[in-house]
């Protein structure tokens, strides 16, 4: 995805368990520019896939969404964060479980971090959620890509069986609850 000449731009680090599929929902978000696989907020330099699939290099698998403000507010972002991933499971998204697929909103604007305690606040006083929301909300301490191969993954490889079986529901009920904020074309 290239980002749009001339579009404002504010950047956020969003941890939802595999990053496949948060960068197939964003990716398909009206007002978001970019959005990158990666690292964040671990005590490793340089992790590969394989090191933070250990679940011992403290990084969570995160997308870097850059985004134009002026098309698309911060909490719109993250109330789709909070619908498409399941934010009361600590360490875990489904099948997959490690501190890898924590739940985490890393800043880079002391602002980002008071839009996110407030969309979390409200959805524990609205009943969105069933439990207590433990989505960690930190500054980002350190990003690093992901490996080329895991950038775009689900466009390029729709039918492998996690993308079908996992990535697919996930880009559907963002389509369905979100379709308002579907990109156009």
């Amino acid at each position: 995805m290239n980002p749009t000449d001339g579009a404002q731009r504010e950047t956020i680090y969003l941890a939802g368990g595999c990053f496949w599929c948060l960068e197939a929902v964003y990716d398909r978000v009206e007002g978001v520019l970019d959005v990158e696989s990666g690292y964040a907020n671990g005590h490793v330099e340089r992790p590969t896939y394989e090191e933070v699939c250990r679940g011992d290099t403290g990084h969570a698998e995160v997308v870097k969404v850059v985004f134009d403000p002026a098309r698309i507010a911060l909490r719109e972002l993250l109330e789709i964060f909070f619908v498409i991933h399941d934010p009361t499971t600590l360490n875990r998204q489904g099948n997959d479980v490690g501190p890898q697929y924590r739940s985490g909103i890393y800043w880079v604007d002391p602002r980002q971090a008071d839009v996110a305690r407030e969309v979390i606040a409200s959805l524990a006083t609205s009943g969105a959620v069933a439990g207590r929301v433990v989505t960690e909300v930190e500054p980002l301490r350190q990003y690093w890509p992901a490996e080329d191969y895991h950038q775009d993954y689900f466009a390029t490889h729709p039918h492998q069986g996690y993308c079908a079986y996992v990535v697919a529901p996930k880009v559907e009920k963002f389509m369905k609850t979100f379709s308002s904020k579907l990109r156009k074309g």
